[in-house]
This record gives structure tokens, C-alpha cells and sequence, in this order.
């Protein structure tokens, strides 16, 4: 098997997952680091002991190399011109999440993938949990019939970050793409990303601009805050909720309900920063009556020490060699995008808004 060389545009701490990853794999090497900072990409090198590998000041540099895919670990800002330069230079991509600032942002990168015939991916590690995948299996087997409401989110009690997450030019939004885009995908992704139609949403940044709770409080311009409607395709309805601090300790579980029985998550943690989906489930529980009576099954949470980080870059990896579809398709995490567009453009409007999620030929 030839081995597979592979790029990393941008060197921060999401890069070093990326390139630890890289580094237990016997069919990778990392061929080229890159980083807008003079010298940074070679420090990166040095301190991860990456042999061999080239260090640019500029990511086109890098994408002259003869490399079979990029991870796109910059920030927010520059995942959409860094990824689809990639693309059109005939790499395949593993991009962190969000996909894009924008929602024209991502659908030019899924326009540019389609048309190179090259791999975009998108990172979305908590996919690889054996629960989450137990929750799809549960919801697809027609256990609880027709699902009409859902609802998921999480709460942080404290757990606002700083630096590029809350300028809005860099980052696009806040705790919406931060950590709700995990919490929109564990719903979607469950019931096969059905079309989202209509959004009502609020949200709010009361913690962030205040200098008692955020050390950058004059410097904070997206939401802490949001909580939204969903309309569906098939009569289906979401209520999603999202929060990086407020004054509870929890926005409540993540639920199922379907016309034949109910389906409880609670997610996984204890402290200021927990509360999230981000891959730890707490507990499953179904909900439903048998000959009249009411009755609850907990279903066994899977115990595991998977590294669902290592999985999703490893999985990257194999789609390469064995040139299969992308794991986690951007085309998918487009309407995630969609939906965090149509959230911040009802709450700016103050109404309800139509979600317009392009169709593909």
C-alpha cells in the first residue's frame, strides 16, 4: 500500500489533534505544515518531531506539493477560500467545523468540491461514538413510528471562549456554530437530514458583553445565547437551544417523540464547560406504553475509550485509499449551516424566516 501524504494548513491546538492523529498511522506522513505566521508552521514541525516535513508561510505553497489530502485547521474565516484553493489543487479536504462563516461560503465549497470530484469532509468527530450511532440504529428501526418533535441543544454554565470565537467577521457566530452545530447534527443525522423549511428563533449575548462575566466583554459581538423553531419536511418539528453561560445548569435532555414510543438523551460531563454534545452521552432512556400501562427501558450507554477524534481523521484516511464518499459529506452539514443562517436571520428580523437549502443537479 503506498502511503498517503497528507497537509496541514494552520498550526493551533485543533492542528495538533490533526497531526497526532497522523502520526499513528503506518500509511500517512505529513508531508507540509503551513501557517500565515512567519516561522510558526516550522515551530509546529519541531515541537510535534514531524520528519521531513516542509514548513510554508503561505497554504498555496504547500498545495504545490504532490499531497493526497489537507486538513484545514485555520481559523473560522479562512475555512472557505483555504478549502476550496485545496480542492481546485486537486486535494482531497478534511475541514473543522463550522464548514464556512456563511451560508454562500459553504455552498460554494460544496459547489467546488462537486465540480473537482474531490473529497470534502467536514469535522464532526462525535458521529464516531458507538451511542450516537446506537441512536440512529434505535430511531431508523421504526421503534418509536413516525417522529414528529424534536428537541436538542445543550447549556454551558460558564463556558464562553475568547479570542477569534466571538468576533463576528472571523468566527460568523457564536455558540450557534460553535457547539450547536454538534447538538443540530445528532438530531439530523438521526433522522437522515430531512429538509429544514422555516425558522423562529431569538437569541441573545447578555454574559459575553458583560464585564463581570468575560475578561473581552467589549470586544464580544456574537450570540451566548439562542433558541429556535424548526420547521421540517414531513409535519416534523425542531426545538433547538443552544447556550455558552446563563444561570441554570442545564437546558434539558435531548428528545425523540414518535407516534409509538419517546427517546431521552442526557449528555455526558459534570462542570462549567459540560452540558454539550460533543460526543458523551449520560444516558438513554425509551419511553412508551404497553397495554395501557406506561413503562420506561434504559438502554445500556456503550462504555468505550474510542478516541472519536482519531476516528473521524483516521476515517478521512480511508475514505482516501479506498476512494469512497466522503465520511461526513459537506453536502449534509450545509443545511446545518442553513439553519444557523435562517436562526440569526430571524432573530435579527424579529419573525419567522424561510430556510433555502440549494438542490444539487
Amino acid at each position: 500500500m503506498s502511503t498517503i501524504k497528507i497537509g496541514i494548513i494552520g498550526s493551533g491546538g485543533i492542528a495538533v489533534l490533526h497531526a497526532k492523529a497522523y502520526q499513528q498511522m503506518k500509511d500517512v506522513t505529513i508531508a507540509a505544515v503551513a501557517d500565515v505566521v512567519p516561522g510558526k508552521a516550522q515551530e509546529f514541525i519541531q515541537m510535534l518531531g514531524i520528519e521531513g516535513a516542509h514548513a510554508f508561510d503561505n497554504h498555496l505553497d504547500l498545495l504545490e506539493l504532490d499531497l493526497d489530502g489537507v486538513s484545514v485547521c485555520t481559523p473560522n474565516v479562512t475555512h472557505h477560500r483555504t478549502s476550496i484553493d485545496s480542492l481546485l489543487a486537486g486535494k482531497h479536504v478534511l475541514v473543522e467545523k463550522p464548514l464556512a462563516v456563511t451560508l454562500q461560503q459553504s455552498i460554494d465549497m460544496v459547489e467546488t468540491a462537486r465540480r473537482t470530484g474531490k473529497m470534502l469532509s467536514v469535522g464532526f468527530q462525535p458521529r464516531y461514538d458507538p451511542n450516537m450511532k446506537n441512536i440512529k440504529e434505535i430511531i431508523q428501526s421504526g421503534q418509536l413510528g413516525d417522529v414528529y418533535y424534536i428537541q436538542t441543544g445543550g447549556g454551558r454554565r460558564r463556558g464562553m471562549p475568547g479570542g477569534t470565537f466571538i468576533n463576528k467577521d472571523l468566527a460568523g457566530a457564536g455558540a450557534m456554530a460553535d457547539i450547536g452545530c454538534y447538538s443540530l447534527d445528532l438530531a439530523l443525522h438521526a433522522l437522515n437530514y430531512p429538509k429544514p423549511l422555516t425558522v423562529s428563533a431569538y437569541t441573545s449575548n447578555h454574559f459575553g458583553t458583560n464585564p463581570l462575566y468575560h475578561h473581552e466583554a467589549d470586544r464580544f459581538e456574537v450570540e451566548d445565547f439562542g433558541v429556535a423553531m424548526v420547521r421540517l419536511e414531513g409535519g416534523k418539528v425542531l426545538n433547538f437551544k443552544i447556550s455558552w453561560a446563563m444561570h441554570m445548569d442545564s437546558l434539558g435532555p435531548t428528545l425523540f417523540l414518535g407516534k409509538d414510543a419517546g427517546l431521552k438523551l442526557t449528555p455526558a460531563g459534570t462542570g462549567s464547560w459540560s452540558g454539550v454534545w460533543d460526543g458523551g452521552i449520560g444516558s438513554i432512556s425509551m419511553f412508551h406504553d404497553i397495554a395501557g400501562q406506561h413503562a420506561e427501558t434504559t438502554i445500556p450507554v456503550i462504555d468505550h475509550k474510542i478516541d472519536i477524534f482519531h476516528e473521524k481523521v483516521r476515517d478521512f484516511v480511508g475514505a482516501i485509499i479506498e476512494q469512497r464518499p466522503a465520511p461526513i459529506p459537506a453536502e449534509e452539514i450545509l443545511i446545518n449551516q442553513a439553519i444557523i443562517d435562517g436562526i440569526l436571520r430571524s432573530s435579527e428580523q424579529g419573525r419567522e424566516v424561510e430556510i433555502k437549502v440549494p438542490v444539487f443537479a
